[in-house]
């Protein structure tokens, strides 16, 4: 069965419509299975998440996603629900919001804003309902939809999206070179030889003021 449903825009990962929630309050908790498709579609437009259509697994349920001219849709089945099914019930959808003006989709600034698509979400949610029916039947044996689409676990698409957040942050490793080849020993050099011919030069004198002292001394005897 179809739980949840998620339509969104990719430019800013806003979420447009969600149409009715179908997971039960008893034994499975809305609002975390929301935040995850939202996390998914955020991901999306982020470009962590690059495939056009996917499966992403979490506990017993599979969300199935696809993005077409820049909305992403998304719906969370039950793990046994068949993928190929989902797939068109999201094509379904994506033909229906092709009907609305896009610029009416580029001006929604809240969240589920887009109410008047809820109704249609619904409608066609209940297509879906039954997979034995002829129609659906007929879709499930359809060979045109035979693409293959990836299945990836929820866990390692939150660690991608932590870690693509983190690299930008993150120093770039520097090559290890030695002293001699490297611009510290020029700073050395600047800084440290007018000293050092300064040192010598008084050693110079000094030892040259010896040998004349002790010339002086010789002759004097």
């Amino acid at each position: 069965m179809i739980k949840l449903t998620i339509v969104g825009r990719v430019s800013d990962g806003l979420p447009l419509a969600r149409g009715p929630c179908h997971l039960s309050e008893e034994n499975e908790n809305t609002l975390y299975y929301r935040q995850q498709g939202e996390m998914i579609l955020r991901e999306i437009s982020k470009a962590t998440l690059t495939a056009s259509k996917m499966s992403i697994r979490t506990d017993h349920f599979l969300f199935h996603y696809m993005v077409e001219n820049g909305i992403c849709y998304i719906a969370l089945c039950d793990s046994s629900y068949p993928r190929k099914l989902a797939l068109h019930y999201l094509e379904d959808l994506e033909k229906e919001l092709k009907k609305v003006d896009i610029k009416v989709l580029e001006t929604i600034s809240r969240p589920y804003s887009f109410m008047r698509f809820d109704y249609v979400i619904g409608h066609i949610r209940k297509q879906y309902l039954d997979t034995r029916t002829p129609a659906n039947f007929s879709k499930l044996n359809n060979s045109q939809l035979q693409e293959i689409v990836m299945t990836e676990d929820i866990s390692n698409v939150i660690n991608n999206g932590q870690k693509a957040e983190i690299a930008p942050h993150g120093s770039t490793p520097t090559t290890k070179t030695s002293i001699w080849s490297s611009g510290y020993l020029e700073v050395i050099a600047l800084k440290w030889t007018p000293v050092a011919m300064i040192v010598i030069v008084a050693a110079i004198l000094l030892w040259a003021s010896l040998v004349l002292t002790d010339h002086y001394i010789m002759i004097s005897y």
